[in-house]
């Protein structure tokens, strides 16, 4: 008994019996992880289908078009840029005019992985919205990216030069204001959304060039 007891008040035994704890309690996250992982998926993918037609219409256009009881045809793909594999949403009204694209993209925050949706118009000009799907930045501080005061910056901004974020009031067409205090937060989520543009643009002029070639051809088929 004193044996066990002299064994048990071992710094040793104290060292494996925290790296035992730690062990079960890590495989037990684990398995609570992996179990809800189709459930996180599916919310996820939920979700972004319902906030598609916010991002590439603005609430307001997307709003009233559900209050008259029309929808967009959301078309899902996946476009390879430098190595980066894109889910991307083709979105259409319901005579086929093309609404927009819609790009799910996501790099490293300050604190962890940030996830958005980012939003352009029908002609790849312009952002059209952008919704933060997914961040776990610092409470207070760097979530507040996740404030459509902030993001509604986005809206409407040009892609034809990157968009930088400043610390003073933004002034041009192609600054963002920080988030007050949340500087780097702001620059993660400006870095993607121009990351995206720089990869994505030129494909997706193209994939629109494409659809009004096809329809043009439609048209004059249909003529003849």
């Amino acid at each position: 008994m004193e044996k066990w007891s002299r064994l048990r008040n071992s710094n040793l035994f104290q060292a494996w019996l925290v790296l035992l704890l730690s062990l079960v309690f890590g495989m037990s996250l684990a398995s609570v992880e992996i179990a809800l992982k189709p459930r996180i998926q599916a919310n996820k993918i939920k979700e972004t289908m319902e906030k598609i037609p916010g991002v590439v219409l603005g609430s307001h256009r997307a709003q009233a078009m559900q209050t008259a009881g029309e929808t967009l045809d959301i078309e899902p793909m996946t476009v390879e840029a430098g190595g980066t594999f894109y889910r991307v949403y083709r979105a259409a009204f319901d005579d086929n005019t093309p609404a927009g694209f819609v790009v799910k993209a996501s790099a490293q925050g300050y604190a962890d992985k940030i996830e958005l949706l980012v939003g352009f118009d029908a002609h790849v000009s312009r952002i059209t919205g952008v919704f933060v799907l997914d961040q776990k930045e610092t409470p207070g501080l760097g979530n507040k990216i996740v404030e459509e005061q902030w993001l509604d910056q986005f809206e409407g901004r040009s892609l034809s030069s990157p968009l930088v974020v400043v610390k003073t009031k933004a002034e041009k067409d192609h600054e963002i204001d920080a988030v007050s205090g949340a500087t780097i937060s702001s620059r993660c989520v400006t870095g993607i959304v121009n990351q995206t543009v720089e990869d994505l643009r030129n494909k997706l002029m193209v994939k629109k060039q494409q659809e009004s070639n096809a329809a043009n051809e439609k048209g004059g088929n249909g003529n003849g």
